[in-house]
This record gives structure tokens, sequence and C-alpha cells, in this order.
């Protein structure tokens, strides 16, 4: 039996996509499952007695109740914080999506649920000819998208949508992150965009000081297999 998996996304970098992975991770805990999280393709690591780390997979495997090696969680794991293409090609490695494929059929056979977080925007490229688009059509999982709030996201959330049902996915629902405490209008925003987007909103993340606090601002059960 397949597990309840989603592909997480996001309107640009640095706007949420760990800490809410990690909270959609610690939601599908709470419900008794074996909640496993992938983060393919990481790029910035540093080594730690002889250990390499990245901080969103540090996060992910954290929130986790699953005990899985990095090489499967993080396949990808890439030493300098650029573009993954740009990364990999100073690593000498290619991101293969056969090998990351490979990967997530070894967790999915072991997990009630997976969340799979993709790297920077929906279109990052991976090599010359691959990119994260790619790795979510081959994975063909429900699309979750956050939208970091801040001046430009109506246009970029259409643009990641627009992309998203491009490739025949489907946007499972989105979540808006206060990712700018002093954006003007962001609620107005927030209203064009429920107005904009045929897919729910799944909640309205504060700038907050603590991720921890992030689970309570999501209401996941309008998600498709969500478990009730």
């Amino acid at each position: 039996m397949n597990p309840i998996a989603y592909f997480v996304t996001g309107t640009d970098t640095e706007i949420g996509k760990t800490t809410l992975s990690c909270a959609l991770v610690r939601n599908l805990a709470k419900k008794g499952l074996k909640v496993a999280a992938m983060k393919p393709v990481a790029a910035g690591a540093t080594q730690l007695d002889g250990i390499w780390h990245n901080d969103d997979v540090d996060a992910l495997m954290k929130a986790s109740n699953m005990d899985l090696p990095v090489s499967l969680v993080a396949p990808f794991l890439l030493n300098t914080p650029i573009a993954p293409n740009l990364s990999a090609a100073l690593d000498k490695r290619v991101i293969d999506l056969q090998h990351i494929l490979s990967c997530y059929r070894e967790i999915s056979h072991q997990a009630d649920a997976v969340i799979v977080e993709g790297v920077g925007g929906f279109c990052v490229p991976f090599t010359e000819n691959t990119s994260s688009a790619d790795l979510a059509v081959q994975l063909n999982l429900p699309v979750i998208m956050v939208v970091g709030l801040k001046l430009g996201c109506i246009n970029h959330a259409l643009l990641t949508v627009e992309a998203i049902h491009a490739r025949g996915l489907k946007l499972a629902g989105w979540i808006a992150n206060r990712t700018d405490p002093r954006m003007p209008f962001a609620d107005e925003n927030i209203r064009t965009l429920e107005s904009w987007l045929n897919a729910p909103r799944l909640g309205t993340v504060p700038y907050l000081e603590s991720f921890s606090q992030t689970d309570a601002y999501l209401s996941l059960n309008n998600l498709p297999d969500w478990p009730l």
C-alpha cells in the first residue's frame, strides 16, 4: 500500500519550506503514523565530527519519527549553498532523478507517510536538462505550495501554480507564511491569492520567533488523503 505523501514547493528560496515541511511531518506523526521526510537535493553542508550536515536536512530528520540514514533522506547533499546545478558541478556530482526515485521508493516501503521537500523554487535546475519540476513529475505527488508573504508574492505564486498545472500535477493546497513582518497589506494579498488559486489555504503562519509554533496555525483536513 502506498503511503500518504506530498511534495512541498515554494514561491522562492528562504520562504519557510523546511519549517512548514517539519510541521506537516509532526502533524502526521500526531495521527500515530510512521512519518518520513526527504529533501532529495540540499545545497549547503558543513562537516561536524566527520559527518556532513545540512540545517534543513537535520531539521527534517529531527521532526520525523523514523530513524533513516541521511543517504536516503538527502541523497544529494551538496557542499556549496548556491543553485543545485552549480553546487553539484563544484562537487563533481550529477543529480540523478532515478537515484532519488529509488531512495523515495525505499522510504515509502517503510513509512505510512512521506513529506518530500523541494529545493528553492519549483523550477530550479538540477542539470542541463532536468529540474526540481521534473522530479515532482516523476514522483507524481500532490503539491503543497508555501507562499512567502512579501512584495511580489502574488505573481510568484501564480507563476508557480501555472508551472505545476502545466506538468499535470495537482496543487493540493497552499500555506501563507509571513516571512516579512513589515509587509504592508498582507491580508489583502492573501485575499487576492484566495480568489485566484483554486486550492484550499491550509493556514496563515505569522512571523514567529519559534519555528515549533507553526503547527498550531495549520488546518490540514482539506488535503487529499489526510488522515482524520
